[in-house]
C-alpha cells in the first residue's frame, strides 16, 4: 500500500459514517499531507480521507453490496444482473479484487497512515485525537471483519505502513483477535452517543461495543459441535410445469452444522460467553443509549441517524463521486422526481420461501414488501405488477378492507419481475436520480438484540433468549415466540434473522457461520425463483484470492481451495 495519500474535498464532502455529518472545507479540491494541519481540524481532515474509501472506491461502482448479498439462498435477482457472480462463479469476478480485497486494504492502509499521523499531533485536543484514533481502529477492525469471513486466512498490515507487500496470510484466529483488540480499545477511546462532544452519524463507543458481541457470535457459532442441528424452512422454488407451474410449499429441513474451516479449536462457549457480555453492556447503557425505532420510522431517511443504526454507510443525493446505487438496485429510479414509473432498476429482491416465512399481519411484509409497483412502459397500457399472486395483495390495496380502484391492470409474471422487492431503501432526497442517497445499514441496534438472543440461547439461559428474540418481534408485530426448546430456539432465532436483516446483506455469513451454507443453497434444487443457479460445492466456502495478489506475494503461493 503507497505511503503517500491524497485527501480529496470538496465543498461538502460527507464523513460517510451514517450519511448525515459533514465538514465544510473551502480550499479547494486537493489535500495533499503538507497542508493537514496539527489541529482538529487536521484529524478531522484524516478521517474524512479514511471514511471517504467506502464510498468513492467501494460503493459508488456498484461494486457493494453485491459481492455481500448475492450469494444466499433467499435473495434473487434477473441473471444478467446476477450475472457469474451470483451464480456462484466468484473466479476473476473484478467485483471482488477491486471492491472487496483492494477496497479493504485501501481502506485499512489508510487508516493505518492517518492513526500514525494522528497520534504525532501535538496541537490537537487529545479526547479528539483519542476518538480519532477509535474511529479508526473501528473501521480496520470492520474491513477485517469482512475480509476473514469471505476469504479465510488473511493477511494483517503493519501498522506503521513500512512494508506492507508480500504479507503472509495469518490464520483465522489470529485476524479475529486481533479483530477484537482494536474494537476493545475504540470502545474504551471513542465517545459514547450520550457525550456532548459526539456527533450525530459519527460511530461511537456503542458500535465498537456491538459489533464486537457481534464478532465473538460469529466465531462462536461456526466453533459450535459438528453435528448441531439447525431447521431452516425452504426446498424447490417450483413444481409442476408449464400451466401447472406454481410455487412449492416451504419445507422444514433439519441441518447438521459442517466443520468451519479455521474455526476448529475455537471454544464456543467462552465465545458466545463474551458476545452475551458486549451485547447486553450494550443493551444495559454502559456504551451509549441505543434503542429500536418503530416499524414506521425505521427506513425513513430522517431516521439514517437515530440510535437503531450504529453502523451505516451513506451518500450525497445526485453526486458523481460520492454516490451508491442502492435505491437503484432495490427500489428502481423514477423516470422524474415523484412519478410512479421505475425508469431502471428495482432489481434484486427476496424469494417467495423467504415471504412465506412470515404471517400476513407482520409489518416486515405489510409495509416491508412492494405490492403494487410501475415500470417504465406500463403508463402506455395502464398496467403494474402485483406481489404476491395469492391472498389479498392479489385484490387489495395494502391491508384496506377495499379493492383497488385505480383503473390500473395489475399482473403478475413468475419470473425475476416479480420478486418480494424490499421497501427499505425507498425514502431517499430524490427518486428521480440514479445516484439517491440512500444508506447501507452495516450494523444496527436490532442485531445487537438478536446476537444476545442467539448467545443467551447457546449457554442455556433460554427465558433470557425468547425474551430477546420477542423484541424484535413485537415491533413488527409478530406473534411472540414461546419454545425454550434449546435447538427449537436456535433455529427461530436463525429465521428471525433471514427476515429481519433481508436485503442486509448478512445472510450468506449466517449460513457460513453455522455451517449449514452448502446444505441451505443446494436445498433449493438447482435454481431459484428467477432461475439462478445456487447448487454450490465446498470451494464456494471461501471466495478465489485474487490473481494479482498471488502473482506479487512471495508469500502467498496458492489460492483457496477449488479456486485457481
Amino acid at each position: 500500500m503507497k505511503k503517500q495519500l491524497i485527501y480529496v474535498a470538496t465543498i461538502l464532502l460527507p464523513l460517510l459514517y451514517t450519511g448525515c455529518s459533514y465538514i465544510e472545507e473551502d480550499t479547494g479540491d486537493i489535500y495533499t499531507e503538507d497542508k493537514i494541519e496539527d489541529s482538529d481540524a487536521g484529524v478531522q481532515t484524516y478521517l474524512t480521507g479514511v471514511y471517504s474509501k467506502w464510498i468513492y472506491d467501494m460503493f459508488c461502482w456498484g461494486y457493494f453490496p453485491r459481492m455481500l448479498e448475492f450469494d444466499a439462498d433467499y435473495i434473487s435477482g434477473p441473471d444478467w444482473y446476477f450475472n457469474k457472480f451470483g451464480a456462484g462463479n466468484f473466479d476473476g469476478e473484478p467485483d471482488l479484487t477491486d471492491a472487496l480485497w483492494k477496497g479493504c486494504y485501501g481502506l485499512i492502509g489508510r487508516a493505518n497512515h492517518a492513526q500514525q499521523k494522528i497520534s504525532e499531533m501535538k496541537k490537537c485536543t487529545p479526547a479528539v485525537r483519542d476518538n480519532a484514533i477509535g474511529e479508526l481502529k473501528f473501521q480496520k477492525a470492520f474491513a477485517y471483519f469482512l475480509l476473514v469471513r469471505a476469504y479465510g486466512p488473511v493477511p494483517i498490515q503493519d501498522e506503521t505502513g513500512t512494508d506492507n507487500s508480500g504479507q503472509p496470510r495469518q490464520p483465522v484466529k489470529d485476524v479475529f483477535d486481533y479483530i477484537a483488540t482494536n474494537l476493545q480499545q475504540a470502545a474504551g477511546m471513542m465517545y459514547l452517543n450520550t457525550d456532548k462532544r459526539w456527533e450525530k452519524g459519527h460511530v461511537s463507543a456503542g458500535s465498537a461495543a456491538g459489533l464486537l458481541a457481534k464478532v465473538y457470535a460469529y466465531q462462536a457459532a461456526a466453533a459450535m459441535p459438528v453435528g448441531t442441528p439447525v431447521t431452516v424452512r425452504t426446498g424447490p422454488a417450483y413444481r409442476g410445469q408449464g400451466s401447472d407451474k406454481e410455487y412449492a410449499p416451504l419445507i422444514a429441513h433439519t441441518m447438521h452444522k459442517e466443520a468451519v474451516p479455521g474455526y476448529e479449536d475455537m471454544d464456543a462457549t467462552s465465545l458466545y460467553a463474551k458476545a452475551a457480555e458486549w451485547a447486553h453492556a450494550v443493551i444495559a447503557g454502559q456504551y451509549g443509549s441505543y434503542q429500536l425505532l418503530s416499524y414506521d420510522q425505521l427506513w425513513k431517511k430522517a431516521s439514517a441517524c437515530e440510535s437503531e443504526f450504529m453502523f451505516s454507510i451513506g451518500s450525497t443525493s445526485g453526486d458523481a463521486t460520492y454516490k451508491n446505487s442502492i435505491h437503484t438496485m432495490y427500489e428502481g429510479y423514477r423516470i422524474s422526481t415523484g412519478s410512479e414509473f421505475i425508469a431502471q432498476g428495482g432489481w434484486i429482491g427476496c424469494t417467495r420461501h423467504w415471504y412465506d416465512l412470515f404471517e400476513e399481519t407482520d409489518l416486515r411484509i405489510q409495509q416491508g414488501v412492494k405490492h403494487r409497483w410501475r415500470a417504465n412502459g406500463h403508463q402506455d397500457q395502464n398496467l403494474g405488477f402485483y406481489y404476491p399472486n395469492t391472498g389479498i395483495w392479489q385484490t387489495r390495496k395494502d391491508n384496506a378492507q377495499a379493492p383497488y380502484d385505480d383503473g390500473v391492470n395489475y399482473y403478475y409474471s413468475m419470473d425475476s419481475q416479480c420478486l418480494a422487492f424490499t421497501t427499505k431503501y425507498m425514502d431517499v432526497t430524490d427518486n428521480g436520480t440514479p445516484n439517491a442517497d440512500a444508506n447501507w445499514p452495516f450494523l444496527r441496534y436490532a442485531d445487537v438484540i438478536l446476537t444476545y438472543a442467539e448467545a443467551q440461547n447457546e449457554l442455556g439461559q433460554t427465558d433470557e433468549a425468547v425474551n430477546s428474540l420477542n423484541t424484535i418481534r413485537q415491533r413488527s408485530a409478530a406473534t411472540p415466540a414461546t419454545t425454550t426448546d434449546q435447538n427449537q430456539l436456535r433455529s427461530l432465532i436463525i429465521e428471525e434473522r433471514a427476515k429481519e436483516f433481508a436485503c442486509e446483506a448478512d445472510r450468506r455469513w449466517d449460513l457460513l457461520r453455522w455451517g449449514i451454507y452448502l446444505q441451505a443453497m443446494n436445498a433449493l434444487g438447482g435454481s431459484d425463483d428467477s432461475g439462478i443457479n445456487k447448487t454450490r460445492q465446498e470451494k464456494h466456502l471461501l471466495f478465489p484470492l485474487p490473481k494479482t495478489e498471488i502473482d506479487t506475494n512471495k508469500n502467498i503461493t496458492e489460492n483457496n481451495p477449488g479456486w485457481r
